[in-house]
């Protein structure tokens, strides 16, 4: 009997030892974890906390005197034409950065995918311009785009094409499309990389079968490449979505928001009503409205791309 209690206190004490191990590793763990958090909370959740504050301010950004109005700034937003404009062009950015930037990266990733000579080459040439900042991207166009000493215009004019030299930066009708096509040149090689880790994943028996069964390239892509390249396409339309939408450096260096309001927008906005016009709580409250679009919107396409990868 004796016995049998001795070794039952010694399984109870072996089955005990696991979890104090544990508990002891939680311990540790939460000790490493601790500095991380602590640098998070002091330099996100403070200022974002903050910021909520500020939003229902009058604080100029320089003075002592932050006053409380509630949500006049928030009612000032919806009101004002300015922003309404910005919100426009946002939207039509984004739609169209979206749409030409995926576009421009699968046709380049199928191409080096496909390619056999200077794979490597191509490969550099293309994404080369994401290593580039906006700002020297920005400064860069702005030359290219010049009306009087630009590239583009000189090269219309040697080649006998000078009647359609326009201001590229100044005329409102090709100041937006001018950013845009300049970010599509910057970003579309980023993408280029996740699709092509996409296609190299795709089974190359497919496309030999579809092709023995007299399937064409069109079709081969249409119903192989591009249905297996649905989780690319989901990491790559969320991140240019939301990239076009925080979109600033291009245009502070390209266009500082015109001509006039034209390409003016709600990331730009927020830095010209905060910083120029010394109104820090209404430009923080349109910050708010911001991060509530950006959030709203990428919940929408994450649910939607998601939904579509389930189906194929």
């Amino acid at each position: 009997m004796a016995t049998s209690i001795v070794n039952t206190d010694k399984s109870f004490i072996a089955a005990e030892k696991p979890g104090k191990k544990k508990k002891k590793w939680q311990s540790y763990a939460l000790l490493f974890i601790l500095p991380s958090f602590l640098l998070y909370t002091l330099f996100v959740i403070v200022p974002t906390a903050g910021s909520v504050y500020l939003s229902f301010t009058s604080w100029d950004g320089i003075s002592s005197d932050i006053r409380y109005i509630g949500f006049a700034n928030f009612v000032e937003i919806f009101q004002s034409p300015r922003v309404q404009n910005a919100l426009k062009n946002t939207l039509v950015m984004t739609i169209t950065l979206v749409l030409l930037e995926n576009i421009a990266a699968i046709a380049m990733a199928l191409m080096v995918d496909k390619v056999r000579w200077f794979r490597n080459l191509f490969r550099s040439i293309f994404y080369f311009p994401t290593l580039l900042s906006g700002i020297v991207m920005g400064f860069v166009w702005a030359m290219i785009l010049n009306y009087n000493f630009g590239v583009f215009n000189q090269i219309l004019t040697s080649v006998g094409l000078g009647d359609y030299i326009v201001d590229w930066l100044g005329n409102p009708k090709y100041a937006m499309l001018s950013i845009i096509l300049s970010t599509v040149w910057k970003g579309a090689g980023y993408y280029m990389i996740i699709y092509l880790a996409g296609l190299q994943g795709i089974p190359q028996e497919l496309n030999e079968a579809a092709s023995i069964d007299g399937a064409g390239g069109w079709q081969q892509f249409r119903h192989i490449t591009f249905p297996l390249l649905a989780g690319s396409m989901t990491v790559c339309m969320v991140l240019s979505m939301i990239s076009a939408l925080k979109i600033f450096d291009q245009i502070a260096v390209m266009t500082d928001g015109g001509p006039g309001f034209e390409t003016e927008t709600l990331t730009y906005i927020i830095y010209k009503v905060g910083f120029g016009e010394l109104r820090q709580g209404f430009g923080t409250a349109l910050a708010m409205v911001l991060f509530l679009i950006i959030l709203i919107i990428t919940v929408i396409q994450v649910k939607f791309l998601q939904k579509r990868e389930v189906q194929l």
